[in-house]
């Protein structure tokens, strides 16, 4: 059974595209953690990035290395600074 999150995030006004530009450098940091991006996708008005991520090995182990990396301490601040709202929500393989 695979475990991953079904995450929305609530982008700040005007900042959406800046967020599509930034997103991608996220990937590879997370993929170092054991962290695959499954898809993405954006909602009809634009204001919602939703996607799937998913754990190689667990959930807390995988969070742990990515949250715990120099480059998320490092680039924390500005990737936060373009969402408003954040909901996870865990889903598994049926």
């Amino acid at each position: 059974m695979a475990i991953a999150h079904l995450r929305t995030y609530t982008i700040n006004k005007g900042m959406m595209d800046g967020w599509l530009e930034l997103f991608p450098t996220l990937v590879e940091p997370m993929k170092e953690a054991g962290i695959s991006v499954e898809s993405t996708w954006l909602n009809a008005e634009r204001t919602q990035f939703i996607w799937i991520r998913s754990y190689g090995d667990s959930i807390e182990k995988c969070e742990a290395a990515f949250y715990g990396s120099e480059w998320w301490l490092a680039n924390v601040d500005h990737i936060r600074s373009h969402i408003a709202h954040r909901v996870f929500e865990q889903i598994e393989t049926a």
